[in-house]
Parts: structure tokens; sequence; C-alpha cells
């Protein structure tokens, strides 16, 4: 989602440009990153990876 075409209730300016303390707001709850600024579907991919190599350690260990 991109914040270029919002338009702030506040002060009716675009908020992109963070005129007042509710664009900026809104602003930075658009443009949220997760844990550590990786997108969570990283983190994610990361875990589900992690989780395989460990599966296949497992099994590979009989």
């Amino acid at each position: 989602m991109s914040c270029e075409h919002l338009i702030c209730a506040a002060c009716a300016g675009p908020v992109v440009e963070g005129r007042c303390p509710v664009c900026r707001e809104g602003r930075a709850k658009v443009h949220h990153h997760g844990f550590l600024g990786l997108s969570p579907l990283v983190i994610a991919l990361t875990v589900i990876l992690a989780l395989a190599l460990l599966a296949l350690k497992h099994v590979g260990g009989y």
C-alpha cells in the first residue's frame, strides 16, 4: 500500500508530505516494517527455511 494519494483528515494535506502529527503517524503505519526493519514475509520465509533444514537434519540422522 502507498500513501501517495492519501489525504489527511486533520490538515487536508497529502499524507506523504507529513505536514502534521496525524500525517506522520499515518505514514508510519502505512510504511511499518517488521522486526529489525525486515518485512513480515522475509521473516516468515526465514523461519520456514530454518524449520525445513532442521527437519532434513532430523530425517538424515537415522
